[in-house]
């Protein structure tokens, strides 16, 4: 009896986070924003997401007991419920890289983004901008090492952002943007300032139905078709915890030329992730994976699932009972036994591909 009483307890308690959840969907939300820095707090976005969620990853909600040994784990089996299997027809379905109509015809429409973007604080050396007219999304981590001249290790991130997000704004009503000469551009202009120190950097664009990108370092991107990873960004580096970045002037010196691109044909239902490496040491690709499916199954915004997937990321760095990919990582190049995740800022935007 007192069994039954504590599942119907922990039901009850479930349901009203996933009521309080689905309720803040309906409130009305800051307009889609085209500034560097988000003004969102870590307590408003941790309030975003549903305890079924954290459980079902192994992270432990602040005001949920931890079931006793050998009792059913009943929010984190509620979460599996929720979290639609990955289907066969989705697995195919990430290697179609073919956008056709109904009849098999070439879609004569164009596509276009919708954003949502979430910035948790650590050192403040992130920056990011996002510019709808022309589909054009950017991230660039500054590099912490300057922190430790008494530098300000964002000042450079931020001046390359601002770089790019004014040559969007000028380009012309109906430009297709590449990337790389975009890239190419912002450094130009950021380097030429007398602001110091480097960052790492990721723009991606989408041209009629085609998502393009050019990144250096480890920032980068994730896409996401039918819930099902498509393409991910695999990071630069000159050895462990070393990304390759672009550097205001002297030492050893990476330039655009230097940075990966490339492109996908884009479909709408797509779902773009772009990140610091913030979130990609510290969640895994399956975990990103699981996460965009079952907010695109609970019907999230862009802007909601960027709140719950940095909030996650943002635990899981703080986590020194789980690994991440930052502590797999730090085995296999150290060979020290080392579990947990890697405290950062943490900058993550999602965009929707629609039509």
């Amino acid at each position: 009896m007192q069994g039954l009483f504590r599942f119907f307890e922990t039901l009850l308690r479930f349901l009203e986070s996933l009521l309080r959840f689905l309720e803040s969907l309906l409130v009305p939300r800051e307009p889609k924003m085209e500034s560097l820095i988000s003004k969102k707090t870590l307590s408003e976005t941790d309030e975003r997401i549903p305890d079924a969620l954290r459980l079902a990853f192994g992270i432990r909600y602040r005001a949920s007991r931890a079931p006793r040994s050998g009792q059913p784990d009943e929010i984190a089996n509620f979460a599996a419920v929720l979290l639609p299997p990955r289907s066969q027809a989705q697995a195919d379905g990430a290697d179609d890289d073919v956008c056709t109509d109904d009849d098999g015809t070439a879609p004569l429409w164009d596509l276009r983004m919708e954003f949502g973007s979430c910035y948790l604080k650590d050192h403040d050396e992130d920056a990011h901008f996002v510019h709808d007219e022309t589909g054009v999304v950017g991230v660039a981590d500054g590099v912490g090492g300057y922190r430790d001249q008494g530098v300000d290790a964002g000042a450079f991130a931020q001046g390359l952002m601002r770089s790019a997000h004014e040559e969007a704004v000028t380009a012309l009503p109906g430009t297709n943007v590449c990337p790389h000469t975009l890239l190419e551009r912002a450094y130009q202009k950021a380097a030429a300032s007398p602001t110091p120190a480097a960052s790492t950097a990721v723009i991606l664009s989408l041209a009629g139905r085609t998502l393009r990108w050019a990144y250096v370092g480890d920032s980068g991107f994730a896409v996401f078709r039918g819930g099902v990873l498509l393409r991910r960004s695999r990071k630069q580096q000159r050895r462990f915890s070393c990304p390759l970045n672009l550097k205001a002037a002297g030492g050893e010196t990476t330039v655009v030329a230097d940075a990966e691109v490339g492109e996908v044909p884009a479909k709408a239902g797509d779902v773009v992730v772009v990140s610091t490496d913030g979130l990609f040491d510290n969640v895994f690709d399956d975990e990103l994976e699981r996460i965009v499916r079952m907010g695109t199954a609970m019907g999230f915004s862009p802007l909601n699932m960027a709140e719950v997937i940095a909030a996650f990321a943002h635990e899981t760095a703080r986590c020194t009972y789980r690994d991440t990919p930052y502590s797999v990582e730090k085995r296999k190049q150290r060979g020290a036994a080392s579990t947990g995740g890697k405290p950062d800022d943490i900058t993550v935007v999602v965009a929707f591909i629609v039509s």
